[in-house]
């Protein structure tokens, strides 16, 4: 079974769709998927569902959706090649307290970008910059948008869409740093002024931002991007940037190459599973000329 999450929900087993249309059907596949090959308990399948009131008839109607998905698995299984030997209930296989999405060794998106972005990160530590960028890029070409965008998600696939989204900013974040130490400033412009506008509270992009722009030498630019930023965290939040933010732009205003943002700027990448790794020493160390 391949499985994506990076986007809109998707599922194939033999190469057929077997994503339901109906929203809860939908929500439970999702689940399931997050957590493939793992037994999801009945009780955080509910909770998914219907949150801390679900109906009387709650397992009832879940067991109708599990029935709803394994009619979905049993037709695509019996076109393929091992028709017979395996049955819906193998697949999506219950257990006592839960129900398990066996992939049988399928493809998960979500699963490849942790490894793709765990490769990038190694070569990061090892300098190894054209390496990480590469790892990186192949990762992030993972995602067609927002994570399970097309679901409708209760508590648990929301923060597990948080999750996964804040592991595709942290892989960005790195694979710019990358790009910046290959010297590849202007190449990045259009991208990073994209970012900051969707991030407008970003330290890390403004702080990428400012050194693309003075590299490339829009050095006014580069100021008015902290000054756009600064305005934004007093009006917004009711603090100044970090104090590395504000030694990257005397360095700008000075013209001085010093290091552009030590550790205080925050981003951390992700380990396996998508949890937050601590913040490596000298994350932005791209100097400003």
């Amino acid at each position: 079974m391949n499985i994506d999450v990076l986007g809109a929900l998707t599922a194939h087993e033999n190469g057929i769709s077997i994503t339901p249309t109906a929203p809860k059907p939908r929500q439970v596949l999702a689940l399931l998927a997050l957590h493939a090959d793992q037994v999801v308990p009945v009780a955080a399948l509910i909770e998914e569902l219907w949150g801390e009131n679900p109906p009387r008839s709650a397992r009832t109607t879940l067991q109708t959706y599990v029935l709803q998905l394994r009619d979905l698995i049993g037709k695509a299984l019996a076109r393929g090649a091992d028709a017979g030997t395996v049955t819906a209930k193998d697949v999506l296989v219950t257990l006592p307290g839960g129900y398990r999405l066996d992939t049988r060794g399928g493809r998960l998106d979500f699963r490849e970008f942790e490894r793709s972005a765990g490769a990038g990160y190694r070569a990061m530590d090892a300098e190894d910059y054209t390496g990480a960028s590469e790892r990186l890029g192949e990762a992030l070409a993972l995602w067609t948008g927002g994570a399970l965008a097309d679901v409708q998600a209760g508590g648990r696939i929301a923060l597990e869409a948080r999750r996964l989204e804040e592991a595709r900013l942290c892989a960005l974040d790195q694979r710019i740093e990358a790009d910046l130490r290959l010297g590849r400033h202007r190449e990045l412009l259009s991208e990073l002024t994209v970012l900051v506008n969707q991030h407008r509270m970003h330290e890390s992009l403004h702080a990428q931002f400012m050194i693309a722009l003075h590299r490339s030498g829009r050095r006014g630019e580069a100021l008015s991007a902290y000054q756009r930023l600064h305005t934004t965290l007093v009006q917004q939040l009711g603090i100044e940037p970090s104090p590395a933010l504000g030694r990257l732009q005397r360095s700008i205003l000075t013209a001085h190459p010093e290091p552009a943002a030590p550790a205080e700027t925050p981003a951390a990448r992700p380990a396996r599973g998508v949890t937050r790794a601590p913040v490596r020493n000298g994350y932005l160390a791209a100097q400003v000329s």
